[in-house]
C-alpha cells in the first residue's frame, strides 16, 4: 500500500477501568498532541479519541507507537488513594491515498451511521448542526467518529476514509485481500502491552520491545517521546 509519511492519524482505545482508564486515554491523547507541537506539526482533532497529525515523517516516527500502553499510578478517582493500572490500545494510521480509498468498496449493509450536534471551541456549532458523524463497521466492530469538519458530508466523508484505513491496515495484519472476507475482530489483550508508564511506587517509563528504561516519565507524557530514542 502506498501511503504518505508525513500523514499519521492517531487513535486511543480506553481498556476496562472506567474512570482511570478513560483518563489515561485523554492523556495519551494530550501526549501525541505535545509531541505534535514540539515538533511544529500541524494538529487536528477528529474527534475526543482521535487526532490527525501532519508534519515531516510523522508517520514513520509515531507508526511503532501502535499497541498496548500501560498506566501504574496512585488514582485520582479512588477515595482510598489506591494504586491502579489502567490500559489503552494505540492505533497509529497511514493516510489513504485517494485513488486507494477509492478501490476499497465496503457494502452499505455493513455501515451503522450515526450522526450527533459537535460542540466546538467557545460553543461555536453547539446544539444547531447534526454534523458530527459516526460510523461503525458491524462485521469487525471497528468504529470510527469525526467532527472536525463544518459539514455533515465531509465529516462522514472523513469518516469512511479513516475507517477504510483502518480496514487496510487490518486486512494486511489478517493477511485477507478483501474487505468481505473480514469479521469479527479479536479485542485487545490488555496486559500484553507495548510500553509500561509507572508514577508510584517509583517512576519509570519502560520499552517491553528494546528494554530501554528512563525515569523522567513526566517528561515523556508531556510530549518529549524522544527523550525514548535517546542512547
Amino acid at each position: 500500500m502506498q501511503t504518505n509519511p508525513n500523514v499519521a492519524t492517531v487513535s486511543i482505545l480506553a481498556g476496562a477501568g472506567g474512570d482511570d482508564a478513560k483518563d489515561w486515554a485523554s492523556m495519551l491523547i494530550r501526549m501525541y498532541s505535545r509531541y505534535a507541537q514540539l515538533k511544529n506539526w500541524k494538529l487536528v482533532a477528529v474527534d475526543d479519541t482521535t487526532i490527525e497529525i501532519r508534519g515531516e515523517r510523522a508517520y514513520e516516527r509515531l507508526k511503532d507507537e501502535s499497541g498496548v500502553h500501560r498506566l501504574v499510578r496512585i488514582s485520582p478517582f479512588d477515595a482510598k488513594k489506591l494504586r491502579h493500572t489502567s490500559f489503552a490500545l494505540v492505533e497509529v494510521f497511514p493516510e489513504l491515498p485517494a485513488l486507494e480509498a477509492s478501490h476499497v468498496q465496503i457494502p452499505e449493509k455493513d455501515l451503522k451511521v450515526e450522526f450527533s450536534r459537535a460542540g466546538g471551541p467557545g460553543g461555536q456549532n453547539v446544539n444547531k448542526v447534526e454534523t458530527a458523524v459516526r460510523v461503525a463497521h458491524l462485521p469487525t466492530g471497528i468504529v470510527v467518529s469525526s467532527r472536525a469538519e463544518r459539514s455533515q458530508a465531509a465529516n462522514r466523508e472523513k469518516a469512511i476514509n479513516l475507517l477504510k484505513a483502518k480496514l487496510v491496515k487490518l486486512m494486511e495484519e489478517k493477511h485477507e485481500k478483501e474487505v468481505s472476507n473480514l469479521r469479527t475482530r479479536v479485542a485487545p489483550e490488555w496486559g500484553h502491552e507495548i510500553r509500561s508508564y509507572v508514577l508510584h511506587p517509583y517512576k519509570q517509563v519502560k520499552d517491553h520491545r528494546t528494554g530501554k528504561k528512563i525515569s523522567r516519565v513526566e517528561e515523556v507524557l508531556n510530549g518529549d517521546l524522544d527523550l525514548l530514542n535517546e542512547r
